[in-house]
């Protein structure tokens, strides 16, 4: 079976790339290596330099496929507020085209990387599927945007199709080619940046007066292992026409202070950072309930916080 990773050359696409090829699958790669890089492409797979938006690059990586494996588009929170357009049109406008392109060439399987940001800043912990969907940014907006399009697609085209909520992405893969790990630019990432922290340039606390048991805002983070492996579950389970959301993250959360905390213990020793005033908007607590995704893809996640610390460690050298 043939798969086509569009942003396989990034973070989460080119991991998910290492695990399939492991497990026997052909894999297609399209990326414009916008933010991916040349040296994460497997060297076993089909590459395509090109855009979603490009309907020739676009109908080159999808030839002989049977499935898609949907991670390219843009990401950054900050930036989709800056460049709203560019988020749209890359991201929506780009997964339409893929959609089209698909329907064409009688593509009908579908598993979408989609983002809990589509959710906003729900009161109620911890976030199901069936929380009204708010987003409060231009990137959560574009998320729910594909979800509401693979739906219709999937109800229109019987497509078959699983869209998968998550908050924050870490840790890092050792592959026989090395470690596939974050090299984001900037760097947004609480972990990667804990780990880089320096006395000249310490990591920001942003707020230890929360309501949580260390006064430290509560998050949801997941392995990106443990994130690929669901994907890979949910392309085995996809049912004819219907489209199904689910949410992937710990079921628990860890409060930036744990997380702060994992690092030093890693690194035996204490990690510069200065205790800030929290940021206008953030919310206190945002954990995703996993019921559905242990219901439906037997999946809960088998890394915690301290394998993804040691794990972008050693991807960084950081000993």
């Amino acid at each position: 079976m043939r798969i086509l990773v569009t942003g396989g050359a990034g973070y989460i696409g080119a991991t998910a790339v290492d695990v399939l090829i492991s497990q026997g699958f052909a894999v297609s790669i399209l990326d414009d290596l916008s933010t991916g890089h040349l040296d994460a492409v497997h060297p076993s797979a089909s590459f395509i330099e090109g855009s979603l938006l490009d309907s020739s690059s676009l109908s080159r990586a999808l030839r002989n496929c049977e499935a898609v494996i949907h991670f390219g588009g843009k990401s950054l929170v900050g930036e989709s507020v800056e460049k709203p357009d560019l988020y749209w049109n890359v991201n929506v406008l780009g997964t339409r085209a893929l959609l089209d392109e698909m329907q064409k060439q009688s593509i009908t399987q579908l598993v979408f990387s989609s983002s809990a940001a589509t959710y906003g800043a729900p009161t109620e912990m911890p976030i199901s599927e069936l929380a009204q969907a708010k987003p409060t940014n231009p990137y959560g907006v574009t998320k729910l945007a594909i979800d509401e399009m693979i739906a219709q697609q999937s109800s229109n085209f019987d497509l078959s199709a699983i869209s998968l909520r998550y908050f924050n992405v870490a840790g890092a893969l050792e592959s026989s080619r090395g470690w596939i790990s974050e090299r984001h630019n900037p760097e947004t990432h609480l972990i990667p940046n804990l780990l880089k922290s320096t006395d000249s340039s310490p990591v920001k606390i942003f707020g230890t007066d929360w309501p949580t048991p260390d006064g430290t805002a509560i998050r949801d983070y997941v392995h990106v292992v443990d994130l690929v492996e669901a994907h890979i579950t949910a392309l085995k389970v996809l049912e004819k026409g219907k489209h199904t959301i689910i949410n992937l993250g710990s079921g628990r959360g860890y409060s930036v202070r744990e997380v702060l905390n994992s690092a030093s213990s890693y690194l035996g020793r204490p990690i510069p950072h200065v205790d800030t005033t929290r940021r206008p908007g953030d919310p206190v607590s945002l954990i995703a309930d996993i019921s559905r995704a242990k219901e439906v893809l037997a999946w809960v996640p088998r890394r915690d916080i301290s394998s993804m610390v040691a794990d972008t460690a050693k991807s960084f050298e950081i000993a």
